[in-house]
């Protein structure tokens, strides 16, 4: 039937996204310090609460948040996204550059 013709992916990067390491590349770029803290788990979900998120979405942000940082949306065994577009992915740092050439400094 349908369903067996259907396959999930997890569209993985040719690089891991780590967010200390997105600071500092957005830093260097602009040139100047941007602050990346790591919170705990509990205390994102009640910031992202604080900020008006309902707390279904905060938990769930916050849930996914925390898997990632444990590796879970890692897949560099497949490269999975590099092989459904047929070529490399961006590089973090170009992608950087292209998103704050687009936004007023």
């Amino acid at each position: 039937g349908p369903m067996e013709r259907v396959a999930i992916y997890e569209p993985a990067g040719d690089e891991t996204i780590i967010m200390n390491e997105l600071a500092r590349k957005v830093s260097r770029q602009l040139g100047r310090a941007i602050a990346y803290r790591d919170l705990p788990e509990p205390e994102y979900q009640r910031a992202l609460e604080s900020a008006g998120l309902p707390s279904s979405l905060a938990h769930a942000l916050a849930d996914s948040d925390a898997g990632s940082a444990r590796g879970e949306l890692d897949d560099r065994s497949l490269l999975t996204l590099r092989s459904l577009r047929g070529r490399p992915t961006t590089r973090l740092r170009d992608a950087v550059a292209s998103a704050l050439a687009k936004v007023e400094r």
